[in-house]
């Protein structure tokens, strides 16, 4: 089953491309890889804000992130033009706006290591990393930046 085919199966249109609020770019592709800037976590548009453990659970983070991995299948494809191309996801650095005492962030990134995995199989299993952090720019619950490689 082609990648297009499962993300309808379950449901999900990728969006377009969000252009960087910032002086970087949104992917740069150096060889057969590819190093996709990081993504905010957005309910409705909006950047969805708060810090884990103090206004928002493991849950609504694990979402977050799951949104967050839709975004960056929809800067992969930009990238790829075919994610059928995509011989693996390398890697994912999940940031994860937290408070003091939240120890969870490797359940949070797990909203999106199970996506990349429920849509690729194998090639979808990564390295990665979750951080609890201070603050995201605009107050974001989450932040992920990924790299993958093409066949």
């Amino acid at each position: 089953m082609s990648v297009y085919d499962k993300l309808k199966t379950l449901g999900i249109s990728l969006p377009e491309v969000a252009l960087p609020a910032a002086a970087f770019l949104p992917f740069v592709r150096s060889g057969n890889m590819i190093f996709v800037s990081g993504h905010i976590a957005k309910k409705e548009g909006k950047p969805w804000t708060g810090k884990l453990g103090a206004h928002l659970s493991t849950a609504q983070g694990k979402e977050a992130a799951r949104e967050i991995a839709i975004q960056l299948l929809g800067t992969l494809h930009a990238a790829t033009g075919d994610l059928n191309k995509l011989s693996q996801i390398v890697k994912l650095l999940v940031l994860v706006n937290s408070d003091p005492s939240f120890t969870e962030q490797h359940l949070v990134a797990n909203g999106a290591s199970e996506l990349f995995g429920e849509i690729f199989g194998e090639r979808g299993k990564h390295a990665r990393s979750a951080f609890g952090v201070a603050q995201i720019p605009l107050g974001a619950c989450v932040e992920i930046e990924l790299i993958a490689e093409m066949s």
